[in-house]
């Protein structure tokens, strides 16, 4: 096999949960921002379109904060050692 040691993992259960509870919190934000921008009366419908549309942005978000943790993760790896 190789001799080179192995490198820590860039992604951690504890990072995962990290940004899964992030995404909760934005998504019941993103939720109440919306609920004024849709056009219509229906109080059942607006919760409806305001939920999914928060729910798609999550998923973005979601991506973001996990390439986000990923990249921050490699930049401290790859710092050089201070004695």
């Amino acid at each position: 096999m190789t001799d080179q040691p192995s490198t820590p993992s860039l992604i951690s259960k504890k990072g995962i949960v990290i940004d899964l509870l992030l995404t909760l919190l934005f998504f019941l934000f993103m939720r109440e921002v919306l609920v004024p921008h849709v056009p219509s009366q229906d109080p059942t419908a607006i919760n409806i379109v305001s939920s999914m549309t928060a729910f798609c942005m999550s998923g973005v978000f979601w991506l973001a904060a996990g390439m986000f943790r990923v990249t921050w993760v490699d930049y401290l790896q790859n710092q050089p050692q201070k004695d």
